[in-house]
């Protein structure tokens, strides 16, 4: 079964019912439920555990439909090396960003990476497949 690694700001979208994304993001990640294993990793789910009290309800909310998988080194490493380039294109970030991370993490699995967030993964992650927004 293919995978797909979802986003935050999916997830974000769907646990606070925004307004503008809320439906969008629902309907996709039902779709993309139905054919595909969803995955999360650590980055996510620190971004995500902000709108919960304690771990235990983050995990409720999350581990019935997304499987954890760790970043591997090789996904650490290659995010690393994207950050060095997007910081010589003129990024004004001096810590590595998430999104690098979680890109890095799509591209070295094969993964489809689920976003609303196209333009850095596209940019610096231009093999892996986005579902995104068109």
């Amino acid at each position: 079964m293919p995978s797909v690694l979802v986003d935050s700001n999916i997830l974000l979208d769907v646990f606070t019912k925004d307004d503008v994304w809320g439906r969008w993001s629902s309907e996709t990640l039902r779709i993309a439920a139905d054919q595909n294993r969803l995955v999360i990793n650590a980055v996510v789910f620190a971004e995500v555990s902000v709108n919960f009290d304690r771990i235990e309800e983050a995990d409720e909310a999350l581990l019935a439909v997304y499987e954890r998988e760790a970043i591997p080194f090789e996904a650490a490493f290659l995010a690393g090396k994207v950050f060095s380039t997007y910081r010589r294109r003129g990024g004004a970030r001096t810590s590595l960003l998430p999104d690098f991370l979680i890109g890095a993490h799509a591209a070295v699995k094969g993964y489809d990476l689920l976003t609303r967030d196209i333009t850095r993964y596209r940019s610096y992650f231009p093999r892996v497949r986005l579902i995104a927004p068109e």
